[in-house]
Parts: C-alpha cells; structure tokens; sequence
C-alpha cells in the first residue's frame, strides 16, 4: 500500500507513489527490451550495464549480448574471451567481470537468488541492484536507491545534506523504504528510475512536466538545479603515453591486456606510461624512431589520458621475433576489434592511416 505524506511527515495529504504511477502510466517508459515477465537474468544483464551508463548507450549492447548470451547458463559456460568482444566500448570493465563470474555462480547453483541477501551475495551486486533485481526480475518487493532516485528524493524532500556520506545515505533509503508501494511494486521502481531520467534530470529539469512539481520542496524553494549537494569536483590530471603501432601490410601487433585492471582481458596495442621505456624499447628492438604520426585523448573517470601513437613498418621475417618478444598477436585491425579492444583503441584505429 502507497503511504500518504499526512501520516508520515506531517504534510499535506498527498500520495508519492500514487503521482508517480499515474505519471508512469501515461509517460513512462514501456518498451525497454529488458522490460519483460519472469526473466530475471536480462533484468539482470540491464541492471548491471545501466551503472553509470545511460539508457541510449546501453540499447546498443544489450540486443546483441543476449543474443550471444540468452540465458545465464550460455553467460556461466563462456570465456572471458568470449564475453570481453560484446562488453568493449561500454567501458567500466569490472563491471562485465562480476556479471561473468556471478552468472558462473548462478548456472552451477541452478536458479536465480530467492532474496535481497541472496542477490548482495554475488559479485557486483550491491543493496540498490539487489533491490532492483527482487523488483523487476522476480517481480517481488524491492526498494531501490541509485543515481536517479537520490536526486528525485534529494529535491522532493530539499535534502542539503552530502548524501556520499554513509549517515546521510541511510536516512534516504529510510525516505525510499517508506515511500515504497508494495502493490505495483516494479511499476513503482521503473517509474522512479523513469522519472529521474527524463524529468528529474541532472541539469535543467524539466519542472513543469514533473508530477511532483506542488509538492517538491526544492522547487518551491528554486533549489532545484542545486541540489542534490554536489562536492567541488578537483581538476581531473591528465597523463600521457606512448603507443607502439607495429604493422606488417594489414596486421598491427595487439596484446591481451591482464585480466584485472585498466581495460581488462581487452586487446591493445602495446602502451608504454613512462618515456624512458619506450625508448629503450624502440633500441632493444632496433625499431627506428618516429615521431608521433597522431595523438588521441580519452577520458576516464579519474584522468584523462593522451596517447602518442608511433608508427613501425616491419618486415616480413621479423614478425614472428617481434611477437615472441612483446608476447603478441598479429590481427588485423578488425580481427582484434571483433576480439574485444576499448574505445581508445577505436579511436586510434579511425585516426591512423595505413
């Protein structure tokens, strides 16, 4: 049942969850191919390429993933080189590590987690996912407090308070906990998440479509574009490195990155962070020196990197003492992108003419 604020926080009587479904009925968003009955697992594939990506960016993996790998049975049984090709370029790579291990998990267990607990068992899984995952995928009671709902529940209730810290996120999942219908519950936890991405945007919200707008206490009090409270972001440093483009007529030579770590399990052309080893390097491997033919930037959460690629004709009969030595593989530049490689080396790819 929805709680009406009058008995919860002494407002006017009004209904949260009733505003929010008769909005979602009409406006929500409906037709999200992991929006389906009794399939927890693309809720759950969804769920997990969702964090921190947003919906128009996931709708270009999420076909294609499934379609690999329908069921968490096809997920368990697969490599990490199987996986790592339809994860590259949606970035966050830890991510698509736990979704494979904890479908291993799930596969050799036979069914999916029956409770909250069960699901914040495996790998990846947090509070909020878990929630999501008893709501939408079980289509039992869940309660969820991602990106979306903090900022929806930070404006309604004007919350000022730095919600990265753990006491002040606690006293919201309370708020979400109590606002929390238990009859259409994943209607409710969609709406939330809807409302959050296309009304209660980040920047400039869109106020006077929101079915929350008489009673939200940020608006009335023109807080809304400043809340929920954001810290001063420090500048983000930017680092630079040297890129080795070895290639013989069509084939560059690609390394598997390790599997944990930046770019995990994914192919790269082999990067050198520190000048000084690069170069010894090139004279170890008797390579002539260039000069940088391009420069690409790419942003990461927490740096930015700038990388100089320099580019190494080799012959024929040193390709083969050339792979020993770096521990590579010879690939076509579309051979390792069908193996999995990040957006950086996309990038590079489009900016280099051979």
């Amino acid at each position: 049942m929805s709680c009406p604020f009058s008995s919860v926080y002494g407002m006017t009587q009004f209904s949260f969850s009733d505003a929010l479904l008769s909005w979602f009925d009409q406006h929500g968003r409906h037709d999200l191919p992991w929006q389906v009955t009794d399939d927890p697992y693309k809720v759950w594939v969804s769920e997990i390429m969702l964090q921190q990506t947003q919906v128009k960016t996931v709708l270009q993996y999420f076909g294609r993933f499934i379609q690999r790998f329908p069921d968490v049975d096809a997920l368990g049984r697969a490599s990490w080189d199987e996986v790592a090709p339809y994860w590259a370029g949606l970035g966050y790579y830890a991510r698509a590590r736990n979704l494979h291990k904890a479908a291993g998990i799930v596969s050799r267990n036979g069914q999916f987690p029956t409770s909250l607990e069960q699901w914040m068992e495996l790998p990846g899984i947090g509070r909020s996912t878990a929630g999501a995952l008893m709501s939408l995928g079980l289509r039992q009671y869940g309660v969820i407090l991602d990106g979306n709902v903090k900022r929806v529940l930070a404006r309604f209730f004007a919350i000022e308070d730095d919600l990265s810290k753990p006491v002040h996120e606690r006293a919201l999942w309370q708020r979400a906990e109590q606002l929390c219908p238990s009859e259409r519950n994943h209607d409710y936890t969609q709406a939330i998440m809807d409302l959050g991405a296309t009304i209660c945007t980040p920047k400039k919200p869109l106020c006077l479509y929101c079915p929350m707008q008489m009673h939200c206490q940020a608006h009335q009090q023109g807080l809304e574009n400043e809340l929920p409270f954001k810290k001063t972001k420090k500048p983000v440093p930017v680092k630079s490195a040297q890129v080795m483009l070895l290639h013989c007529e069509d084939e560059w030579l690609w390394l598997q990155r390790p599997p944990s770590g930046l770019w995990g399990g994914l192919w790269c052309l082999p990067i050198f962070e520190e000048n000084h080893v690069f170069s010894e390097q090139q004279r170890r491997l008797k390579l002539i020196s260039t000069d940088p033919v391009t420069q690409i930037s790419h942003s990461f959460t927490h740096f930015t990197w700038l990388l100089d690629a320099h580019v190494f004709a080799i012959e024929t009969e040193l390709k083969e003492y050339l792979s020993s030595e770096l521990e590579g593989t010879w690939l076509s530049p579309q051979q390792a992108t069908d193996l999995g490689i990040p957006t950086a080396m996309k990038k590079l790819i489009s900016a280099v003419d051979l």
